[in-house]
């Protein structure tokens, strides 16, 4: 009879230890997925507050390639969003019919000597020498995750 009270002690002895280490894993395991969900709820909120809008307009006869010598494609982009945007090309993704631009071939430039882009600002951006020939191209701008694409004609 002492023995199966033995038995017993042992037995509950370790499912108390068996239950106390999941507790410990469960307990940090929900930490952990409550951090990461904290993190996405402000990725998301800069997501949706993130609203930019491509003003060129290349049918009305403004010029928005090869204006000047250099042959660089000039995009106007107007923050509609709610949130301040960082003017600075670092911050910008832009593609040319597919072909990334890196930063250091990319000038931006918020319009009105301010120093940040608010909202209703609008910053020229200005891609060095693209390359392109006439016909149909696209240009893709993308900000904090807002994609905007234009697309023109060069005769």
């Amino acid at each position: 009879m002492a023995s199966v009270s033995v038995s017993h002690m042992i037995l509950f002895i370790a499912s108390m230890v068996v239950a106390a280490s999941v507790a410990g894993v469960f307990t940090s395991t929900v930490g952990e997925i409550s951090n990461a969900v904290d993190d996405q709820g402000v990725h998301l909120s800069d997501d949706v507050r993130t609203d930019v809008e491509i003003i060129s307009d290349n049918g009305t006869g403004a010029c928005v390639y090869s204006c000047d010598v250099a042959g660089n494609l000039t995009l106007l982009v107007k923050n509609t969003g709610s949130q301040q945007l960082s003017g600075s090309a670092d911050q910008i993704d832009v593609l040319v019919n597919g072909q990334y631009q890196p930063p250091e071939d990319v000038s931006a430039t918020v319009l009105g000597d301010a120093d940040t882009w608010d909202t209703n600002d609008v910053v020229r951006l200005e891609i060095a020498e693209p390359g392109l020939n006439s016909g149909d191209h696209r240009a893709k701008v993308i900000v904090n995750g807002d994609e905007e694409v234009f697309e023109f004609r060069i005769p």
